[in-house]
């Protein structure tokens, strides 16, 4: 499960650093036949940015759902046949080893987002700093209310 959630996760990160790149578009020529890119071209390619940003976290966020499910559902079926067990001591184990594999996926499924979260931001910046748009522009401003994935 770990690695389907990394490879989905590496997945997302090619997607948000090559979908910007290759969505980028407003360039006209001006009368000195020189190229130059309006405002309004730079505001829709903060646009594109934002709309492969959004997809890459949506993303992310189905994964790491995905996951702790996933987590949930081991745990289930792991402490019913902790809880079938009929004496404290052979009980003792399987709820450790229940709860053990539960914090280690929840914790790695944490970590996935994170990192996940951080690349599509990463990718974003990069993609808005090559948009070259006017101050106030980007809403990059917000990326710390983004949940920590715990």
């Amino acid at each position: 499960m770990i690695k389907k959630i990394i490879y989905a996760a590496s997945i997302i990160l090619v997607l948000a650093l090559a979908l910007p790149a290759l969505a980028q578009t407003g360039l006209t020529t001006s009368p000195a036949n020189t190229t130059t890119t309006s405002t309004a071209a730079k505001i829709a390619c903060v646009g594109t940015a934002v709309a492969t940003r959004e997809t890459a976290l949506a993303a992310a966020v189905t994964i790491h759902a995905q996951a702790l499910s996933a987590a949930y559902a081991t745990r289930s079926n792991e402490l019913a046949g902790a809880y079938s067990n009929t004496t404290v001591k052979t009980l003792q184990p399987g709820v450790k080893v229940s709860w053990s594999g539960f914090s280690k996926s929840v914790k790695s499924a944490a970590s996935a987002w994170r990192t996940s979260r951080n690349a599509a931001w990463s990718a974003f910046r990069t993609t808005v700093k090559a948009c070259k748009a006017p101050i106030g522009v980007s809403d990059s401003a917000n990326s710390g209310s983004e949940p920590s994935g715990s």
